[in-house]
């Protein structure tokens, strides 16, 4: 382990060059998204001429972050094949999103999902989705930052303070220029970089392990290879809130509304669907094969380590730098979306109604600015232990407050009454933040939050007659 040690703080020109490179490129992408940008339209759903690979790019670079990359080699390691659930269910969200949802986001001509809820319940149901969506929203990118940190101090030896602070000034160049065209090229870009980088290191993960035989008979497989090793409740509901999730993520509707066509969009949301699952695959290669040969080390540090281990330098230094823009992407991708509900959906008809496009641009850049580093306060006051163990309630906090209601809205307009679509956010969410001390870890309290919703709505929408 010392020689090792040395090795993880000690990364000589050829790393440094090789990230420099791969920073260098995403800026220089940032600023030329910046220049195409010219009303809050564009900044927002990149005046709706996104193709394929933009829409695409969009997903992959908001959903692909720590926890689809850092995260699911150190799961592997401890749990084997169950930590593709991540990513599994990322690809599932993304099929469901392409096939069933696509059409009815894009043919709405809305931006936001607010917009959406407001057109069915009204301003008052909006605004309340808009603010629980928010602060879900917001636990999650406090959680990404924090990856950001950690991935910046474990390889350069930096304080955390002065690792917050790259972080947050790289995701402020990510998007803040460019808004969704940034989010788009640059995910594009990350992608390529991830299938190649990721990839690379689960090939050579699996040549330099002997296969997965070679694994399976090196680890026990009922724990290793295994989609439930940690219980089919907890598995399954990982799955689960993958897919509430990613439908009710405003990221993922503006990628989709941002489409030249809907046809392009979709092909966005069934390219994302298949790519995905390839790169939480990899993953797992990398955390079993660490397990095998390096059981000592930090389960959280198995692919970093990896990588500095096993790939030349150049190529370390590339892959490290682009997981680093894999977890600022996220953030930013997601803090776009919070920007866009926050300034179409609350200031606009709460603060400044009349607003012209300059103005929207500027609001929604300096929001976005604002979000960012409000997150990186947070961090910097050691909360990160309290965001990381609340960033599953924030998943549980976007789908069953609001799976429900805008399925309702989208797949059955005029049957649920804006009063019962209050309730059926309050109970949701009311079984989410109790569900979780008084049933413990024996089911994800999501489950109950989205059938106790789901309910809810059927049994109002059950009555003959519309509310309209």
């Amino acid at each position: 382990m010392p020689g090792r040690k040395q090795k993880w703080e000690s990364m000589n020109i050829e790393h440094y060059l090789g990230a420099l490179l791969v920073l260098l490129v995403i800026s220089a992408l940032g600023l030329y998204s910046g220049m195409r940008v010219k009303s809050a339209g564009d900044f927002a759903v990149g005046g709706r001429s996104a193709g394929t690979g933009i829409v695409a790019g969009t997903v992959i670079g908001t959903f692909v972050g720590g926890s689809s990359t850092i995260g699911t080699a150190q799961l592997a390691f401890t749990y084997g094949f169950s930590a593709w659930w991540f990513t599994l269910g990322g690809g599932i969200a993304c099929l469901v999103l392409g096939l069933v949802y696509a059409r009815k986001f894009y043919d709405t001509g809305l931006s936001t999902m607010p917009q959406m809820l407001s057109r069915e319940y009204g301003q008052k149901t909006a605004t309340a989705a808009a603010i629980l969506n928010s602060l879900g929203t917001f636990l999650s990118i406090v959680a990404q930052v924090l990856s950001g940190i950690a991935l910046i101090a474990s390889v350069s030896g930096m304080p955390s303070f002065m690792a917050a602070g790259i972080a947050v000034a790289l995701t402020l160049a990510y998007v803040v220029f460019g808004g969704l065209w940034s989010t788009g090229l640059v995910g594009v870009a990350k992608a390529g970089l991830l299938l190649i980088g990721v990839g690379l290191c689960g090939g050579m993960a699996l040549h330099q392990g002997g296969g997965w035989s070679a694994f399976a008979a090196a680890l026990p497989a009922e724990r290793y290879f295994s989609l439930v090793a940690r219980g089919a409740a907890v598995d399954l509901g990982a799955g689960l809130s993958l897919v509430v999730g990613v439908l009710t993520t405003q990221t993922y509707i503006q990628a989709i509304v941002s489409g030249k066509s809907f046809s392009r969009a979709r092909a966005g949301a069934l390219v994302s669907a298949f790519l995905i699952p390839l790169i939480g695959l990899a993953g797992v290669a990398v955390g079993l094969y660490m397990k095998i040969h390096m059981p000592q080390i930090n389960p959280s540090t198995a692919l970093p380590v990896f990588i500095l281990e096993m790939l030349p330098p150049f190529l370390a230094g590339v892959t490290l730098s682009t997981l680093l823009v894999t977890v600022v992407g996220t953030a930013a991708g997601l803090a776009l979306g919070l920007s866009s509900m926050l300034c179409n959906d609350i200031c606009r008809f709460h603060v400044q109604k009349n607003l012209s496009e300059k103005s929207m641009l500027r609001l929604a850049r300096f929001t976005l600015a604002g979000i960012l580093l409000a997150a990186a306060l947070v961090t910097a006051g050691n909360a990160g232990s309290l965001i990381l163990g609340w960033s599953v309630l924030s998943m549980g906090l976007r789908g069953a407050v609001t799976f429900g209601i805008l399925t309702a809205a989208l797949f059955f307009p005029g049957r649920i009454s804006p009063p019962l679509a209050m309730w059926a956010m309050g109970t949701g969410l009311a079984c989410v933040v109790l569900g979780k001390p008084l049933i413990g870890d024996m089911m994800d309290p999501l489950f109950i939050g989205v059938a106790v919703s789901l309910l809810v709505l059927l049994a109002g929408g059950a009555r003959p007659g519309r509310f309209r």
